[in-house]
């Protein structure tokens, strides 16, 4: 049986004294996304940065591919690829140029080539390539971001809000981009306020409230063994507080 490529068990996070995360368990597979949902301090954040090795578990385990995010941080991080709720780009570089750069920083040397294929796969224009990303609106910073992390072919995507302030024609488009990395056998996991996209993507929903994973809903199949979406009724009773967690 392969191991998840994300882990999380008996997670508990305390921050200035008070217990943000209590007993958190869930895990990851290759090809899969697992969305957290919740509202405002619900510890979605928390979750992510404990992840990435940010923070420290005062009591559980997170593991990556394998490493503890608490004990190789490091190795953590050239496993995974982290995209927060604005990607951060150098704005006086194009997008060519960003990658260029940050897989130097990686220590990959750049491939013209496969950079283009990176961008076509995430359905950059061609027009917007060489331009500054000064003007680029959320979702092609995003696409850049995706692309970086193709690029890097980091097993794990961790995800932060990845659709807040998107237009409808951007959310679709960054939905298909998840759906190609689940192709490409990349473990997804993505905390979002946005109940009904997460139950049109997502092969698991974990509901958090208080720091706590109160109810999960998994996606069904059909006869082929395609996924077809979570229940957002089901998601959405819950969510709203009317089920017994």
């Amino acid at each position: 049986m392969t191991t998840p490529s994300i882990v999380v068990k008996g997670l508990h996070v305390t921050r200035q004294g008070q217990e943000v995360l209590s007993d958190l368990n869930f895990q990851v597979a290759a090809g899969e996304v697992f969305a957290l949902l919740g509202g405002n301090g619900a510890g979605k954040s928390t979750t992510l940065l404990t992840c990435i090795g940010m923070l420290k578990p005062s009591a559980g385990s997170v593991t990556i591919c394998g490493h503890s995010a608490a004990d190789e941080p490091e190795a953590v991080r050239r496993s995974l690829a982290y995209l927060s709720e604005t990607a951060s780009l150098y704005e006086h570089l194009s997008a060519r140029e960003n990658l260029r750069y940050f897989l130097e920083l990686a220590g990959t040397k750049p491939d013209p080539v496969a950079i283009e294929q990176a961008l076509d796969t995430v359905s950059l224009q061609a027009d917007a390539r060489d331009r500054r990303s000064a003007g680029f609106s959320k979702g092609m910073r995003q696409k850049v971001a995706i692309a970086l992390a193709l690029l890097r072919k980091t097993p794990v995507l961790l995800l932060d809000e990845p659709t807040s302030g998107l237009d409808p024609v951007a959310v679709e488009e960054f939905n298909r981009l998840l759906i190609t990395l689940c192709q490409r056998d990349v473990a997804i996991l993505m905390v979002t306020h946005d109940l009904f996209g997460a139950c049109e993507v997502s092969s698991r929903i974990g509901l958090l409230r208080d720091g706590h994973l109160v109810n999960q809903f998994e996606a069904s199949r059909d006869v082929n063994g395609k996924l077809i979406h979570v229940d957002v009724n089901e998601v959405k009773r819950s969510f709203a507080g009317r089920e017994a967690a």
